[in-house]
Order: structure tokens, then C-alpha cells, then sequence
């Protein structure tokens, strides 16, 4: 049994004073107890990250260039593919572990990697099919972060089974082999506790509705519970093109065809009409939203306050890893719908509610949900995954109970993430990794092979 004992908490029942966290060998917390004295620093729960590709990371400032026709989301795509055919095995690894120390530095202690990632260059599956996954999955548990891995399945360019694209061709593949990685790693991560694997159909368009189908029908032999993520409804385009394929949108269509409940998240529900937020939020699914992405890709913005009105549950997600700070992506998450009603504190739910702590709150319980694992709060029986903030940075001065979050959220320069722990095992100290030198020194080698 290892203690630890910090000067503040934030528990299920609100702030604590003087609390010690017994938590047990397995990683698991094992009693919560307050009035200790001698603690240090501002416990709250880590935040789960819902949605991450991770080689994306790799190219992080490299499309910041409007081509001749000007720029959008779908050339930021061909761009994306074009770097995708670039990266292999070594360098992914390389790229993940700098990445997975990035995101416990910005107060994530668990990760969903969305992994369409699958080939070598050409399409040519590996001599081992899980090769890619495993440098990922093997990167997140070396540096201590916890992962939900999710396979991407891809088969198709566009909506009505259009054949894919030479570009996508290290994404693709047809039931059989797509199941048999799913059923590999499982086999393969089955006796690690940080390890979680679901599956991920990437789009309505890049799948079909007999091909997903089977897909389930293959994973609910292995997992029932196994987590489902899926891309939906991100672009204007997208739900046209959903629209002239079905004659329905695409959050009506896949809840009109699919038993869309709590197993599932949505990934960048943004361009939903009132009657799909309604449906999803009352679905008991989870969305999932990545502030900072979708306002780099000009996505647009998620119907918020309607969707958390209902009762909708929340996650986020870094995506295309142009950012990795869990109070960054609440922070534009909250202004972007500022912008747009011109109001403030337009998700704070209630008169003199905090904001920071309705949206924490959120994405800290439907993170764990989405990622289905037993994590997102501090309280018995869950996973000892906290984020420890430093009570002497400035941005925390004299702040307590919900002010704290509102000014690590809205108000701080630098980051305040002092330590962190993933399942009761100290990650970050004092800021700092224990490897974060060697593996730096990796990325940027793996950065300069891929030119």
C-alpha cells in the first residue's frame, strides 16, 4: 500500500483539505481519508484523452501554408496522407513516446489512440499485422501513460463503398483482417492493467453498413464492453455528402441503424441539427470534441450548450496533436462559444456555477466512460490516475475550491501540472520525466529521417 498525501483534493463530494490517498499494489485507490497534515500541492482527478493520432504529432506546425486555391480541411488531408507515407516503425515509436510525455505534462493520464496507421508504405501488411499498434501501445506504457487502443477500421474512400485511394492504402482493411488484429492484441495486452482495447469504425464514409456490422458482431464475441469511437459529421461536406448517399444525417442515421448507448463516443459531433443533439445526448454515448484541432482544421463549433443542457456526456480529445494541454482544449472549448453568442461563462449551466469545474466535472467522468476504464475520479475502487497542480504557481495564488480550476483553465501562463501519477506510480515529478532527455533525443532524430 503506497500513501500520498496532498494539502488540497478535489473528491466526488467537492474540495478536501488534508487528504491522503491509500492506494493498493494493482494501482487502485483503497481508501480516501481528510485532516492529514504535511501535504503538498492540489490533487484532481486526470483527465483522460479521447481521441489522438498519434504520428500526427510528427507534423505539428507543418501546414500552416493556403495553397494557391486557398485551404481547408480537405487539403490538410492530402497533405496528411502524404506524410503518412513516410513513417515507419522506428520513427513512429520514436514520435509516440515524445508525445505521450507531452500529454502527462498537460495533465492527461490516459490516452484513446485512434490507430488507422495499419501497413508498410503501399499497403502491404507486416510480417507481425500488429506492428505499428504495438510501437504505440509500447511507447504509452514506457513512459507510464495509460491507453485505450483503438484500431481503426477503413475500408473505403467514400460514402456507397467507393473504392479507396492510393493514399489510404496503409489504413485498409476487410473484416477478417481487421478482426484478426483486434483479437491479436488483445491476446497480447491481455494481463496489462493500462491497457484497454475497442475498435474504431473511422467515418460513415470510409465504412459500410454491412462491413460494420460484421465488425461488432466479431467484437462482441471478444468484448461487449469494448469501447466503439467513431469520426461523425466534422465537415460541411461530410454531412452533405451523408445526406445525398442516404437521404438522413449522419448522427441520425448511424442511431437510426446502430444500438448507439454508452459503449460508443462521437468524435467531432460538430455540424449536428437540434433533433441529433438531442438524440445523442439522451443516448448515454459520449462526444467527444478536440477544441484546438477542430478550430486548426476550421472545422466549426459543437453545439455545446444545447448538447450539455440535455444532459449530453462530454469528452476531449488532443487529435492531430497541435496542442496537448487538458486546460487548453477546455479553455477553447468554452471561447469558442463565447465568439460565437457573444456572452461569457455560456457553459457554467447554472447562476454562479464555475465553468472550470462544470466542464472538468464533464470530461473527467465521460472521458473515463469513452475510454472504458475505471478512472476519472478520486475516490475507492478507481484507478490512483491525479494530476498534481503546484499550489505556489502563480496563476493558483490564493485561489481556492473551484477557483482553482477556473484559473488553471482560463488564467495561467505556463502550465501549473507539477506532478502526476498513472495508477498510484509518480509519471511526472516536478514537471520532469525521468526520460524525457533520451526520448527527446529520439524524436528529433526520427523527425530529421523523415525530412
Amino acid at each position: 500500500m503506497t500513501a500520498l498525501t496532498f494539502a488540497h483534493a478535489l473528491l466526488p463530494g467537492g474540495w478536501a483539505e488534508g487528504v491522503t490517498i491509500d492506494v493498493d499494489a494493482d494501482g487502485i485507490i483503497a481508501s480516501v481519508t481528510t485532516g492529514a497534515a504535511g501535504g503538498r500541492g492540489i490533487a484532481v482527478p486526470g483527465v483522460p484523452n479521447c481521441h489522438s493520432h498519434a504520428f500526427q504529432r510528427a507534423m505539428a506546425g507543418l501546414t500552416e501554408r493556403a495553397g494557391p486555391a486557398g485551404d481547408s480541411f480537405w487539403t490538410w488531408r492530402e497533405l496528411m496522407y502524404r506524410f503518412a507515407q513516410t513513417i515507419g516503425p522506428d520513427e513512429l515509436g520514436a514520435v509516440a513516446a515524445q508525445l505521450c510525455i507531452e500529454m502527462l505534462k498537460g495533465g492527461y493520464t490516459s490516452v484513446a489512440e485512434f490507430h488507422y496507421l495499419h501497413h508498410a508504405p503501399g499497403g502491404t501488411p507486416y510480417a507481425t499485422p500488429t506492428e505499428l499498434s504495438d510501437r504505440v501501445i509500447g511507447a504509452a506504457r514506457n513512459v507510464g501513460l495509460a491507453i485505450t487502443h483503438l484500431p481503426v477500421l477503413y475500408a473505403f474512400a467514400g460514402f456507397g463503398e467507393e473504392p479507396p485511394q492510393d493514399g489510404q492504402a496503409r489504413f485498409i482493411n476487410n473484416a477478417e483482417s481487421f478482426l484478426r488484429i483486434v483479437s491479436d492484441l488483445r491476446d497480447r495486452y491481455a494481463g496489462d492493467a493500462g491497457v484497454r482495447i475497442g475498435i474504431a469504425p473511422h467515418s460513415l464514409r470510409a465504412t459500410s453498413e454491412p462491413l460494420l456490422r460484421e465488425v461488432l458482431a466479431g467484437l462482441d464475441t471478444m468484448d461487449r464492453s469494448a469501447p466503439v469511437h467513431i469520426h461523425i459529421a466534422e465537415q460541411v461536406k461530410e454531412v452533405d455528402d451523408c445526406v445525398a448517399w442516404s437521404g438522413a444525417r449522419p448522427v441520425d442515421w448511424l442511431m437510426d441503424h446502430f444500438d448507439v448507448a454508452e459503449r460508443w463516443c462521437l468524435v467531432h459531433a460538430t455540424h449536428m441539427d437540434a433533433t441529433e443533439t438531442k438524440r445523442l445526448a439522451s443516448s448515454g454515448a459520449v462526444a467527444g470534441v478536440c477544441p484546438t484541432t477542430e478550430a486548426n482544421l476550421g472545422d466549426g463549433l459543437f453545439p455545446a450548450r444545447e448538447y450539455l443542457n440535455a444532459g449530453g456526456r462530454l469528452a476531449v480529445g488532443s487529435d492531430s496533436n497541435v496542442a496537448l494541454s487538458a486546460a487548453e482544449e477546455l479553455r477553447l472549448f468554452e471561447y469558442g462559444q463565447r465568439l460565437a453568442t457573444r456572452e461569457r461563462n455560456v457553459l457554467a449551466g447554472a447562476p454562479d456555477a464555475s465553468t472550470g469545474r462544470r466542464l472538468f466535472d464533464a470530461i473527467t467522468s465521460g472521458g473515463a466512460q469513452a475510454l472504458g476504464i475505471n478512472a476519472g475520479a478520486i475516490e475507492v475502487g478507481r484507478r490512483a490516475d491525479i494530476v498534481v497542480l503546484d499550489a505556489e504557481h502563480p496563476a493558483l495564488a490564493h485561489r481556492d475550491g473551484d477557483e482553482i480550476l477556473d484559473s488553471w483553465i482560463f488564467a495561467s501562463a505556463g502550465n501549473p501540472v507539477r506532478d502526476v501519477y498513472v495508477a498510484g506510480r509518480k509519471v511526472i515529478e516536478d514537471g520532469h520525466h525521468a526520460h524525457e532527455d533520451e526520448i527527446a533525443s529520439r524524436f528529433r532524430f526520427a523527425l530529421k529521417q523523415l525530412g
